[in-house]
Parts: C-alpha cells; sequence; structure tokens
C-alpha cells in the first residue's frame, strides 16, 4: 500500500533530525539512494550530501545495527595488517585514526596497549621490536604517541597480574578506542544535517530499472507496512554482508564476490582480570591476535575469526567459541579463573571481507574493500574495515558522480571536507564548561562523565531537557549513570524506534548492566510514548518486544 502524504519538514537542502517518511523519499528523485546503513553507507551519505548531492539512504533495520555495531570497536593503525604486508593499509588506517581522533573526540579517544610476550609464542620479541618501529615509521612518528618496548619487570609494571612465568617482554604502544554504534549514528546525521533523507526500518524489496539501468528501488516501511518507490539516478550498495544479497536484485545469477567471517566479543567484569590498559597478544591455543580491552567497569574480549555459512540475520555464538576467548585470556590472566558464570554479554559480527584473498586462513584475508558496478549501473562497496570508511566513502561517491556526469553530463562538485568538518557533538574536545553545566544542574559526576562520553557538545541538550522536566535528569537504572533524559534526546535526535534501539545501541545498557536493562524496558517505552503516541497496550508491547529479546 502506498504511503499518505505527510506533513514531515525534512527535504532535500533542508534538514531535520526526524526519520524521512515514505512520502519524503519518493516525492522527488535522488541523485544517490544509498542501501545500507551501517559505517560505509552512513558514510556514503555524509559525503554526498556535503557534495551537495540529493541523497537518501535506507537501512532494513537500525543503523549500525548490523556488523557496524559489532566490533572491536577499535579505530586502530592496522598493527595486524603488518604480518600480511598490508602496507598501504596500514598507511591508510594511521590517516584515518587521526582525523577520527579529530573530528569525533567525544567518539573515538586514545587508548594505550601493553603487547606481552611468553616463552612459545608465534612472534618473537626481535620481530615484535621490528613491527612496532615499523608501525610508528608508516604512521610517519604521528601515532598518538610512539611505542616503546619493555623488558619482563617493564611489562609487570604495566599489568602486575599477567602470568609472569615464561614473560619475556613486550611493548607498550597506542591506538584508539571508539564508540562504534553511536559513530555510525554521528555519521548518518551528519548526512542529514547537509540535506540528506535517512530512513531506518525501510528494507529494499526491489530495483528499479529503466531500459535496463537501475534507476531506484521499491522500499517497504518496515514499521507501518507500507511501501514506495524511491527514484535516483545512482543507487550505490553499502549493505555490508548482505550486499551480495542485493546484488542479485541486479543481476539474479551474479557471482558472490564476498567470503564473510564471523568474529564474536565476550563481556566480562573487568576486575576478574584487573587489567589496567589495552591487552593484544596471541592466543596460545592457535596464535591468533587477540584483545583484552577496557570499557569503563567491563572488559571485553575478541575476537574470533572463523568462516560462517550463516545468515547475516541469524547468527548465533556457541559455548565453543566463548570458551577459547575465555581459555586464551586464563591463559594471560591465569587468577582470573574465567568461566561460562562470568559472561555478561556477548556479541558477533559478520566481517564482509573479499573472497579469494591471501589464502583460506580468514585472519590472514585482506581487509582492502573493492568497489564493482553491475549490469544495470548499480555501484556496489564492497569489503573494508570500520577504521578507514570514509575513504571508501569518498571512493563511491567520486564513482557515483563520473556516472552522473555519463548519464546527465553534470559538473563534478568540489571534495567534500569530510576530513575537517566534526561530526555532532565534536566541535570540541574541551568539555569543561559542559561538564561544569551538568553539575550545577545536580546531575551526579558518573553521569555527566558519561553524558560527555556519550554525546560531546551535544550533552548541553539534554541538560536543557532536564532543566525544564527535572525527573529527566535521574537515573534510568541505577547504578548504570544513563539518565532518562538521554531516551527523549535519542527519539527526538537519534531516529531510535524501538526499545531496543535504546538500550543496544544508543545507551548500551543491554551490553553494560547486569540484567541487559530489563528492569527499565518500561520505564523506556512510557518515555518513548511521549513523542511516538504510543497508547498503553503499545507501551506494554514494545516494552515486553524488548524483554523477549534481552532475554534469549
Amino acid at each position: 500500500m502506498p504511503d499518505k502524504p505527510g506533513a514531515g519538514r525534512q527535504g532535500h537542502g533542508r534538514w531535520s533530525s526526524e526519520r524521512a517518511t515514505l512520502h519524503q523519499l519518493a516525492a522527488q528523485p535522488a541523485d544517490i539512494l544509498v542501501i545500507g546503513g551501517g559505517i560505509t553507507g552512513a558514510g556514503i551519505a555524509r559525503d554526498a550530501a556535503m557534495r551537495g548531492l540529493r541523497t537518501v539512504l535506507v537501512e532494513k533495520n537500525d543503523l549500525g545495527a548490523g556488523t557496524s555495531s559489532r566490533s572491536s570497536r577499535l579505530i586502530h593503525g592496522g598493527l595486524r595488517y603488518l604480518e600480511t604486508g598490508d602496507f598501504r593499509l596500514v598507511l591508510e588506517a594511521n590517516r584515518e585514526r587521526r582525523v577520527l581522533l579529530r573530528i569525533a573526540p567525544h567518539l573515538v579517544w586514545p587508548l594505550a596497549f601493553v603487547f606481552p610476550l611468553h616463552r612459545g609464542d608465534r612472534i618473537p620479541l626481535w620481530r615484535l621490536a621490528a613491527g612496532m618501529w615499523l608501525y610508528d615509521l608508516l604512521a610517519m612518528f604521528r601515532n598518538v604517541r610512539t611505542h616503546r618496548m619493555l623488558g619482563k619487570r617493564g611489562v609487570l609494571e604495566a599489568e602486575p597480574m599477567l602470568r609472569e612465568r615464561g614473560l619475556l617482554g613486550g611493548a607498550r604502544f597506542y591506538d584508539a578506542q571508539c564508540d562504534d554504534a553511536r559513530l555510525v549514528l554521528a555519521t548518518a546525521r551528519s548526512a542529514m544535517q547537509h540535506g540528506a533523507l535517512v530512513a531506518n526500518y525501510t528494507g529494499v524489496l526491489a530495483l528499479e530499472r529503466t531500459a535496463g539501468r537501475v534507476v531506484g528501488a521499491q522500499v517497504e516501511d518496515r514499521i507501518t507496512g507500507r511501501r514506495a518507490v524511491i527514484r535516483a539516478s545512482v543507487v550505490i550498495n553499502a549493505a555490508g554482508p548482505w550486499a551480495d544479497r542485493i546484488r542479485t536484485l541486479e543481476d539474479a545469477g551474479a557471482a558472490p564476490l564476498l567470503q564473510p567471517t564471523k568474529g564474536i566479543h565476550i563481556v566480562v567484569e573487568r576486575s576478574r582480570l584487573d587489567h589496567r590498559e589495552g591487552i593484544i597478544f596471541t592466543s596460545p591455543i592457535d596464535g591468533r591476535v587477540l584483545f583484552i580491552l577496557p570499557w569503563g567497569n567491563l572488559s571485553y574480549i575478541g575476537t574470533t575469526d572463523t568462516e560462517s555459512t550463516e545468515p547475516p540475520d541469524h547468527l548465533t555464538i556457541s559455548a565453543d567459541e566463548m570458551v577459547y576467548l575465555l581459555r586464551s585470556a586464563n591463559a594471560r590472566f591465569p587468577h582470573a579463573r574465567l568461566s561460562l558464570e562470568d559472561v555478561r554479554a556477548s556479541w558477533a559480527g559478520l566481517r564482509p571481507l573479499l573472497a579469494g584473498r591471501n589464502g583460506d586462513n580468514p585472519s590472514s584475508r585482506s581487509r582492502e574493500h573493492a568497489i564493482v558496478q553491475g549490469s544495470g549501473g548499480m555501484i556496489s562497496v564492497l569489503g573494508g574495515k570500520l577504521t578507514t570508511y570514509r575513504t571508501m566513502a569518498r571512493e563511491a561517491v567520486d564513482r557515483a558522480i563520473r556516472e552522473l556526469r555519463f548519464r546527465d553530463g553534470r559538473p563534478r562538485p568540489g571534495e567534500a571536507a569530510t576530513h575537517e568538518e566534526p561530526l555532532p557533538g565534536g566541535e570540541t574536545a574541551d568539555l569543561s564548561a559542559f561538564r561544569e553545566r551538568g553539575l550545577e544542574l545536580g546531575v551526579t559526576p558518573e553521569s555527566v562523565e558519561h553524558l560527555l562520553r556519550h554525546y560531546g557538545t551535544e550533552a548541553a541538550g539534554i541538560y536543557n531537557l532536564g532543566a525544564g522536566d527535572r525527573p529527566l535528569l535521574r537515573r534510568l537504572l541505577p547504578p548504570h549513570p544513563a539518565i532518562e533524559g538521554e531516551v527523549i534526546h535519542a527519539v527526538r535526535r537519534e531516529l531510535a524506534q524501538t526499545v531496543e534501539d535504546i538500550m543496544v545501541r544508543r545507551l548500551h545498557l543491554y551490553y553494560e548492566s547486569l540484567d541487559h536493562g530489563i528492569p527499565a524496558a518500561r520505564r523506556v517505552a512510557e518515555l518513548m510514548a511521549r513523542d511516538r503516541g504510543w497508547d498503553e497496550p503499545r507501551i506494554e508491547a514494545e516494552a515486553a518486544r524488548y524483554v523477549e529479546f534481552a532475554s534469549r
């Protein structure tokens, strides 16, 4: 059933923080239609909109709900890629890390790592030292800080709880950690600020063609069930692990170009490991490089890298996969004695890796990306990684502009300053005034720091909500620092449509609270109802849906 005309404010050339309606999406042809609302799709939409192109982005689930919110939460220079000789990727990743630290200081921050080596590890000390020097060299000695090699005593001074027996030494180096889900969200919102129309929960059913050329897509609003046709001069497929599936809509016989691998992470109490910094180490089980990463009072351990034949929509995590990570961590922190009962939460994601690169070993397969064009002219962006999303986006938009010039004789727009313009909330790294404002309003220090880390300068908007409605400044689910005003902000400014959107990808209560935030589900639904117009049965249904999801 086609969507009825609505009174939405959003349109090309103007911006709104609201999810675009089907009427808005179909009202006029776009220059570029982006399929996929992960980091790559959001980056493409931002780059295109900043160049003045009429841009539409659709995502069948929530923004970042797939691979992009299930990463290792690292913006890293690619130390691991030195082993496979991907020097160009290391150069690119180091450059992009510097950019993201600058344009999103609230979402990307420096993190110190210790890399211990024990007797029997597959990497000898001399090789680690050489790799560290090469890493700094490829970063043109512009890393967060240069590395430092450590002897056994130095490693234990940095991380006293590491296994001492067999310890040879190691290194300290610096990379960056990020809030991956919120980085996707900020990138998409930046695109909206430049006039892009963005609609989550809007799935592509079929591609539209004229004379054999792909000129748009038939889409369905997965909330209302209504359908519409979006016309576009160029369609870009940025669907991550689903990209091959979208390619079959253009050509039913299209051969798969991706060979995804699955990576899982598990969350435990940080006090069990009692580590101070990020830890990178080789698993004594199979030699794979793993991370133990701090996240407040939690730690997450990852990641596996295994071939996957599971549908991207239905990834599972086996006990064996979790035990592998637990055993690997216990080998380096024997006092922890972690078991399955200690796992607070977990997540699994599919890496959309290109097929047929560097043999059959998933860990050695290239993280490079490719941009291909199908028989109907659709552009597909395949492979790649979180850190280098801006580069992929720029290349994809450059390809789309060449197509626009070929089809319509369009003049070439200038480059987008995506490397200079801050993402929403990242306008300044000095948040002292915002910290003082929160404390003046009576927000607890823990909640103030939480707000600054999540929202940067946009914490001011949440303070303003609370200034007019004081209960919005109270904690949503103590002792977690999230406050009620964040729910209102997520609905009004961050396209949150469901309780799951807020719990998992906006506030992270699903991962960070002992009970996955279930006791707060009802309150979140009540707060959402203020703007969504939900009645009591709908509030109950939305809360129950989240409880069912979080109880799986």
